[in-house]
């Protein structure tokens, strides 16, 4: 019997106790299979969890799990591990599948500085109000496919009620928010004041879900900012989960140079073991 040790760790948190993302971490497991791998992610149910290993390149090497298959990068896995791994350092690099990702630490405070961004041509208009069963004329902006890391679809709404109204037609849904890696995922968001109010959608096992903090939509947010001249630099608060009882606050910065980053708080809520 192997037994596996894990810390869970709430990412974007605000001062509620029960806010942000939730993640999984798992230590110094350089001797699983992938399939264990993955059968963890089925069993812990989380949206992603961890598992950290020796890096010849970074700091560390880790590899991120949804309940079904792995992902090349993840903003709350980034952050979320590299809090449980600072022990009093305030810069770790993590070598991923999408590259070597720096991280900044201060107390609570995590931040990431994401890959430089590319893009591809989204849906039209009226594509993706059929999909998110809203009117057409609520999309502003240029929809547009943004990889920081990991490939999104993001979608300029013209408010937050916009936003909120998003309810998906799953069938038109995974046709046109197909990323490059075969799976559907979109952020939808608006400005309200100085605030970004967004949504991201993904399909899972044939049914629509909607996620609690996306760390990797928002620097994708960021590349959409840059693809659309956005005036330099830019500093934004996003906050997702009104819509599921959970708020996700995060921050977004693009520097002069075009240096994106995304942060967030973390807490650490417990720990746990699996005797497998």
């Amino acid at each position: 019997m192997t037994v596996l040790r894990y810390q869970l760790v709430n990412v974007f948190v605000t001062d509620d106790i029960w806010s942000g993302n939730p993640l999984a971490v798992f230590k110094h497991e350089e001797t699983l299979s992938d399939d264990t791998m993955c059968r963890l992610g089925q069993q812990m149910n989380l949206s992603e969890i961890t598992f950290v290993r020796p890096s010849n390149i970074a700091d560390a090497h880790v590899r991120i799990f949804t309940p079904s298959y792995e992902m090349p990068f993840a903003g709350h896995p980034t952050l979320g591990t590299a809090f449980t791994l600072a022990n009093g350092r305030d810069r770790l690099t993590l070598e991923m599948k999408a590259g070597v990702i720096p991280v900044e630490i201060a107390g609570d405070q995590i931040t990431l500085s994401a890959n430089a961004p590319s893009y591809r041509a989204g849906p039209n208009a009226a594509q993706l109000a059929a999909a998110l069963n809203i009117d057409a004329h609520h999309i502003i902006g240029t929809p547009r496919f943004v990889n920081t890391g990991s490939e999104q679809l993001i979608v300029p709404l013209d408010s937050a009620e916009s936003v909120a109204r998003c309810v998906l037609d799953l069938a038109a849904f995974e046709r046109i928010a197909l990323n490059d890696q075969g799976r559907s995922g979109a952020l939808v968001w608006a400005k309200q004041g100085d605030t970004v109010i967004a949504r991201y959608f993904w399909s899972q096992h044939g049914q629509s879900a909607e996620d609690f903090g996306t760390g990797s939509a928002c620097a994708n947010l960021g590349g959409w900012l840059l693809a659309e001249n956005t005036p330099l630099p830019v500093q934004l608060n996003m906050e997702q989960g009104h819509g599921i009882n959970r708020i996700a606050r995060l921050s977004l910065s693009i520097k002069a140079d075009g240096q994106i980053q995304v942060g967030g708080k973390v807490r650490q809520i417990g720990t746990g073991e699996f005797n497998i």
